[in-house]
């Protein structure tokens, strides 16, 4: 009996691996009719432009991408083409997940981050990627960010106390109604996409802050542990700082994070007129 029970053990495990191999020649078979996909060809026309080579004018540059292996955001492509394509392409990007604001471009006629934007799969027509308007270029894709920066730094973006004598000491405490006026507000990247959208930016850029600086000037005018409010205003009331605003509000529709650089404007002209009231009343 226990001759016959090994015997019939072994035609059991004979049976199971003659079982399996047929298993993976049916799986094999199965791979090997499937078709291959076919290509999706998109055309991607990339503003290409170099400073440092002597009499190179700026053009736009086509490139062909499958979209079978490509990540499903134009930023996806952009580093595709930059790998396997053409290495000397030129843009900025980081975080990959609309945090930074540094791929920050003009992708078929509108200001967002490549990272955000969904690459259109309607093969027919062609994807269109320029740098952010109406700023100088560094290279290809890559905008000069300086006056922007610049400007940020201008609203001393950062809270300030008129008695530091508890500076470092303990928390600045506020209420949760005080904090949840700055929702909407603190979220701002700084990717500048709203601001160059802005015509009136691109008209006055030297002296007009624009949108995205504005709404952080306002998110530290409000904050109720700043203590500068009133001298935050008065560096804004000449008429370009702040007025070159016409609520045209291309910002609030461009913006990637969903934010309304528009409406903070509005809160600090109004904000403005009453400071100038009260600075009349005491004068």
């Amino acid at each position: 009996p226990l001759v016959e029970g090994a015997a019939g053990m072994r035609r059991k495990v004979t049976g199971i691996q003659h079982g399996g191999r047929c298993l993976h020649a049916a799986r094999c078979a199965q791979t090997a009719a499937a078709p291959a996909a076919q290509p999706r060809i998109k055309k991607f026309q990339v503003y290409r432009w170099d400073p440092d080579t002597p009499g190179d004018k700026p053009r736009m540059q086509t490139y062909d991408i499958d979209l079978n292996t490509c990540g499903p955001m134009v930023l996806d492509a952009l580093i595709k083409i930059k790998n396997e394509i053409d290495s000397t392409l030129t843009f900025r990007r980081s975080c990959r997940e609309g945090i930074c604001g540094s791929c920050a471009m003009n992708i078929n006629g509108g200001n967002t981050l490549a990272c955000l934007n969904k690459i259109d799969t309607n093969t027919s027509k062609p994807t269109k990627i320029y740098p952010l308007p109406h700023m100088y270029v560094v290279k290809d894709l890559v905008p000069d960010m300086s006056n922007f920066y610049a400007q940020y730094k201008s609203i001393e973006p950062y809270l300030k106390k008129k008695d530091e004598a508890d500076e470092g000491k303990e928390q600045y405490l506020q209420s949760v109604q005080d904090r949840q006026k700055l929702d909407g507000l603190y979220e701002c990247i700084l990717c500048a996409c709203c601001s160059t959208s802005c015509p009136s930016y691109w008209w006055n850029g030297d002296k007009y802050l624009g949108p995205a600086v504005l709404m952080q000037a306002y998110r530290w005018m409000i904050d109720s542990r700043d203590d500068f409010t009133e001298e935050r205003l008065s560096k804004l009331q000449d008429p370009f700082s702040l007025y070159r605003c016409h609520t045209i509000m291309n910002c609030t529709k461009t913006c990637p994070k969903g934010l309304n650089p528009g409406k903070a404007i509005a809160e600090i002209k109004k904000m403005m007129a009453t400071y100038k009231e009260k600075k009349a009343a005491t004068a």
